[in-house]
């Protein structure tokens, strides 16, 4: 039932029903100012209850409705106050949010100017509501904050072609909460908690027993009341037509609009807007669209990115003061010039404003990735004899010349832990990966300590040439900060599992015992690399549970609990000169 509750100078209307196309109606509250008047609007979009995102300073209610706006704070189909059946995740939000923003445009409030805001699902409800095209014609500006751009390369799967593990049950569970509730099924709320570790928050990982449970097709059956779409990302590990409708950066030439896009360095969707900048500028549909994209990319991970890190937001780091940004100023500068025409010299400053870690501090950038760029390959090496033990492998920019090749035995049974990077649920940011780099099955290249200091600021990538005894598996890269006390900072990894080499949409099978060229996407950091410290890179076949374990046997995913044994090989010599690929900027 529609309420209002009126406080000095703001009124908020509550469950505002706002009819869909097909006649299904999504509950609103409206926060608007306690004064006569027709207004630009805001619209957000989640899943999580849009009571928290009013109550939340973090969500921008209040903030933006007391500074002249009308915010539109909208529960998504079948959740919490909305009507609707069969909740699915993203895709429903194509559709949802053209028609919420045509709806604000005609309301008595509004002066037919919107906008969208929103950070984690509330920025991928605006990624989605960008592959409409055409646009909704009374969308103006979007402004999407720690959010995937393409749902296949970093929400349920990852760039290289495994799964987002570490999350991605939890996140179901997590949502599906609502679900239950909304099924009556008090029942099945008390079970799934037996999957999960206590906590007092929205973190809650799965027990060690539950994220090694195989295999995970059994999931599709635990979670058929909490989460029936999962089958469809099981069924879907391809990347194909059932992910390219939601993917942005498939549908460039439809985005006519100005974007504001926000991420940070160890965000587990740092691709979305690092992608869809690009891309936009690149591709977009409009000369206004591609003159007026904007990127801001901090150093901190996915959950806290208003207020900036301090120690423990992002693991064992502390980025200083400078880190902490107020972000809600820079988007009321970036809605009140393009959705009041005020000018507020926001599009006066260059395009990209990155956090330099390392420097902690911010700066300026004309393009992404940046012009001056010297792409600069370092080389594998071996120190003598087979690498297999931590801190025997080198790393240089001079190509090698005929070694032997390096080799360590993968066993999915015993994976590689997870120390921190970039996840969500499971701990992330900055650790130290000493423990790890001691395992037999990480093989450590380290280059001697540098005589000055070195800026990496763009995309990163392995190239890697690489055998194993099994018909299918993993490899793993990680770009290292070793301080001179001998700390490991990790600043990226990645991974590729070996049927989707070539393509993440074609899977073709490799030759067991045959060296296969592999490249392993790195994403990008921006990262002053202090001279004494060293550069290192660790090559291995798994990262658990942030990734989910390969098997080996070549079989598709969650369909094994089956897990085989394989020896892996890492070639660099002249004809397999394995490297990493690393953005360097001139000082």
């Amino acid at each position: 039932m529609t309420s209002q509750v009126t406080t000095p100078g703001v009124v908020r209307e509550r469950n505002v029903m706002v009819p869909m196309r097909d006649g299904v109606g999504l509950a609103c509250d409206v926060v608007r100012p306690d004064a006569p008047g027709r207004y630009p609007v805001l619209v957000t979009r989640g899943p999580y209850g849009k009571d928290g995102y009013v109550g939340n300073p973090d969500h921008s209610m209040w903030y933006f409705s007391s500074r002249g706006y009308v915010v539109v704070s909208q529960d998504c189909r079948a959740r919490f106050e909305s009507e609707g059946e069969n909740y699915n995740p993203l895709f429903q939000e194509v559709q949802d949010g053209y028609d919420t923003v045509e709806w604000a445009a005609r309301q008595p409030w509004s002066n037919g100017r919107v906008g969208t805001t929103g950070q984690s699902y509330l920025g991928a409800t605006q990624y989605t509501l960008a592959t409409n095209s055409p646009l909704p014609p009374h969308l103006q500006t979007m402004a999407p904050v720690s959010a995937s751009s393409d749902f296949h390369q970093s929400w349920v799967y990852h760039t290289g072609g495994a799964m987002e593990w570490g999350w991605m049950v939890p996140y179901a569970i997590h949502k599906g909460r609502n679900t239950l509730e909304r099924l009556g099924r008090t029942d099945l709320l008390e079970k799934v908690d037996e999957y999960l570790l206590p906590a007092d928050n929205f973190a809650q990982p799965l027990t060690d027993e539950w994220f090694r449970h195989l295999p995970l097709s059994d999931w599709v059956g635990l979670l058929k009341e909490t989460a029936p779409y999962f089958q469809e990302y099981l069924d879907n590990e391809q990347d194909g037509p059932y992910w390219w409708g939601i993917n942005l950066n498939r549908h460039l030439s439809g985005i006519t609009i100005p974007m504001f896009h926000v991420s940070s360095w160890y965000d587990i969707f740092l691709e979305g807007a690092l992608n869809a900048y690009s891309g936009i500028r690149e591709k977009g549909g409009s000369q206004l669209a591609r003159d007026n994209q904007k990127l801001l990319v901090g150093p901190w991970a996915h959950i806290r990115p208003y207020t900036g890190p301090t120690s423990g937001d992002t693991g064992d780091i502390d980025f200083g003061e400078d880190a902490r940004i107020e972000l809600h100023e820079y988007l009321l500068r970036w809605f009140d010039w393009w959705l009041k025409d005020q000018d507020t010299g926001i599009m006066d400053d260059p395009p990209v404003y990155l956090f330099v870690m390392g420097e902690n501090r911010w700066r300026y950038e004309n393009e992404w990735p940046l012009a001056r760029t010297h792409y600069t390959r370092y080389y594998l090496h071996s120190d003598g004899p087979a690498n297999t033990r931590h801190g025997s492998g080198t790393l240089s920019t001079v190509p090698p010349g005929e070694e032997s090749a390096d080799s360590y035995i993968y066993d999915p049974h015993d994976p590689v832990p997870t120390r921190r990077g970039n996840t969500l649920i499971i701990p992330h940011g900055v650790a130290d990966q000493r423990e790890v780099e001691d395992r037999q099955d990480v093989l450590v290249y380290t280059s001697e300590p540098l005589d000055r200091d070195m800026e990496i600021t763009g995309p990163i990538s392995v190239r890697l040439f690489a055998a194993s005894s099994a018909v299918d598996t993993d490899f793993t890269a990680k770009l290292v900060d070793v301080r001179p006390d001998g700390y490991a900072h990790n600043l990226q990894d990645g991974i590729v599992r070996a049927r989707y080499r070539t393509s993440e949409s074609q899977p073709s099978p490799i030759t067991s015992g045959r060296v296969h060229d592999y490249t392993i996407d790195l994403w990008a950091t921006s990262h002053v690399v202090r001279a004494g410290h060293r550069l290192r890179v660790e090559i291995s076949s798994s990262n658990f549970p942030r990734f989910d374990r390969n098997p080996n046997t070549g079989a598709p995913i969650g369909q094994d609990s089956r897990l085989e044994t394989a020896r892996q090989e890492v070639h660099h010599s002249a004809a397999h000169p394995s490297h990493i690929l690393l953005p360097v900027i001139p000082r």
